[in-house]
């Protein structure tokens, strides 16, 4: 190991979830970082500079599931941006010292709430001259979640989409890549979040306080290529979207319970036939895949000025509970960035 790089490192970790993830978090400041030996093919130890938190990194360790997925301990944080200390001698995608962004598909042992990790080189995507590390660090999960709910094989210059939830990190990215793809944007959001909505592009804001949004849409007829779920609250939704969703589009779900009867109701949704009380649409739920070549593409626009990361509020290392406890409020404007380099 490189005498530039200790032999340790902190990061928050949990054994067993106690009521929540934030009240099951405790710093352990003498982790082995993992060694150069143990990189497999492709692999990367990277350091990190900031992560990026996602309602699914304490929604997944607080499931059923966790057991299933999570190896314990383990330290939280799927979206990261940092730099690249050593990798496997067979790997010619990045360089020592450069500077990466990515996220895992799923929780590893060392997340993206540590010093230092370890991720694939198909998860991660070199940070554009320009791009601030904290932009870079929050596109990830939410990032490659609205990229890849807008199906790009689907969405075309002069497509209408609805985003049923534009204010969140998944929406403020959605709106900003439709119009970056030359689509017409229609979105939901509170009162207090509709300039924030229209100042990312978005064409029409349906305030869901002082609007009925089912019937608002129901209004316009079937005008919309796709319609995408951020919110995942309202089964309306999409049993009525044959309304306001043409006949060849697609209802697109990227919010869900992860729970026994949740993956039951996408599954229906997928599979239900129309005889049988199904909708006449087709069903998409989002598992977000981390590749290069979407992260590259979303580097690729923030470069350009067409996108931009909207940070709502950002922890020191410290206070990482702190974040989890600001991230299940609800209430967060765009994303929340943490700095994990504390030099």
């Amino acid at each position: 190991m490189s005498s530039t790089m200790p032999s340790t490192m902190k990061a928050w970790q949990y054994n067993k979830i106690h009521h929540t993830l934030e009240e099951s978090l405790t710093i352990n400041t003498s982790i082995p970082v993992p060694p150069v030996s143990s990189l497999s093919k492709n692999e990367l130890l990277i350091e990190v500079i900031a992560a990026a938190i996602n309602p699914v990194d304490y929604k997944l360790p607080e499931s059923i599931v966790s057991m299933l997925m999570i190896s314990m301990p383990a330290t939280p944080g799927l979206d990261f941006c940092g730099r690249v200390k050593a990798k496997h001698p067979s790997n010619n995608s990045f360089k020592e010292g450069q500077l990466i962004f990515g996220c895992f598909e799923k929780p590893k042992k060392y997340g993206a709430c540590g010093q230092y990790l370890v991720a694939q080189s198909s998860e991660c995507a070199v940070l554009p001259e320009g791009v601030a590390v904290d932009q870079a660090a929050t596109v990830g999960t939410a990032g490659l979640a609205a990229y890849q709910s807008l199906l790009p094989q689907h969405v075309k210059a002069g497509s209408n989409v609805f985003i049923n939830g534009g204010s969140g990190g998944v929406g403020t990215f959605g709106i900003q890549f439709a119009k970056a793809m030359g689509a017409k944007v229609t979105t939901t959001c509170s009162s207090a979040n509709v300039e924030l909505c229209k100042s990312l592009g978005a064409d029409e804001v349906i305030d869901y306080k002082a609007s009925d949004i089912i019937a608002t849409l129901k209004a316009k007829g079937q005008v919309f290529e796709v319609v995408i779920d951020n919110v995942g609250d309202s089964p309306a939704l999409f049993t009525q979207c044959e309304a306001f969703l043409k006949p060849g589009g697609v209802f697109v779900q990227v919010a869900g319970q992860i729970t026994v009867v949740g993956m039951g109701n996408m599954v229906r949704k997928m599979f239900q036939p129309r005889m049988l009380g199904g909708v006449g649409r087709k069903f998409h739920f989002v598992a977000v895949k981390s590749r290069s070549k979407d992260l590259e593409q979303i580097g690729k626009w923030m470069k350009e000025g067409k996108v931009k990361a909207v940070i709502g509020v950002t922890f020191e290392f410290e206070d990482v509970p702190k974040a989890f406890e600001h991230l299940r409020a609800g209430h967060t404007k765009g994303k929340i960035v943490i700095q994990v380099d504390e030099k």
